[in-house]
C-alpha cells in the first residue's frame, strides 16, 4: 500500500514542507511493514494552470505533464493533502494539481491536514468538497493545526500531543478504508 502526501504550497518559506517532513517523521516510528510513505511536493511538479482541451474526467490525457501527473498519481492507494488557509480557502496550487485529472483520484480515501488562521478548518471544508466531486473517499481524517504562526518559529514543525494523535487517527482511518 502506497500513502501519498500531497504538499499543497508552492510559496518560499513554506510551513507546509515542514509538516510534510514531520508526517513522515512520525509515519516512520510507527514502522508499518506493509506501507510505503511518499512525499510529492507540488513545487518540484510546477504545474502550470491547467488549460487541456480535454475535461481531465475524459481521461484524455494530451499534455506530457498531464500525463505525468496521472501516472504518479495512480501509484498511490491513499492521499493525505496539506493545505495552507489562504483568504478562507484553500492553495490553488493544490486546487490545480486535484483538477488536472479525473479517474485516479476516484475511489481512493483521503486525509486533511490543514493550518491558518482557523487552525486550517476553512480550507479542509472546500477540499473534502472538492474531493467528494472526483470521487474520492472521505475517510473523516482531519487534521487542524491549531497556533502554527506561534509554532512555527524554527526550522521544524513543533507537533503537540493533539497534532501527533490527530495524525496517528488519520493514519489508521485511511489504512482502514484501504485494507477493507
Amino acid at each position: 500500500m502506497k500513502i501519498q502526501v500531497l504538499i499543497g504550497s508552492v510559496r518560499e518559506g513554506r510551513t507546509a514542507i515542514k509538516i510534510a517532513k514531520w508526517i513522515h517523521q512520525s509515519f516512520e516510528r510507527q514502522q508499518w511493514q506493509t506501507i510505503e510513505l511518499e512525499l510529492i511536493d507540488l513545487k518540484e511538479w510546477n504545474l502550470p494552470i491547467f488549460a487541456g482541451s480535454n475535461s481531465p474526467m475524459s481521461g484524455i490525457y494530451n499534455q506530457p505533464k498531464q500525463q505525468a501527473w496521472a501516472d504518479k498519481i495512480a501509484t498511490g492507494d491513499a492521499y493525505i493533502l496539506i493545505s495552507p488557509e489562504y483568504n478562507h480557502g484553500y492553495s490553488p496550487a493544490l486546487k490545480n494539481a486535484l483538477d488536472y485529472l479525473g479517474k485516479e483520484w476516484g475511489g481512493k480515501p483521503a486525509a486533511y491536514v490543514g493550518y491558518g488562521s482557523t487552525n486550517g478548518s476553512r480550507s479542509i471544508d472546500q477540499i473534502r468538497q472538492v474531493c467528494t466531486q472526483l470521487g474520492m473517499i472521505d475517510s473523516n481524517a482531519v487534521v487542524e493545526i491549531r497556533d502554527i504562526f506561534s509554532r512555527n518559529k524554527s526550522e521544524e514543525f513543533e507537533a503537540n500531543e493533539f497534532d501527533e494523535k490527530a495524525l496517528k487517527a488519520a493514519f489508521d482511518k485511511i489504512i482502514q478504508y484501504v485494507s477493507a
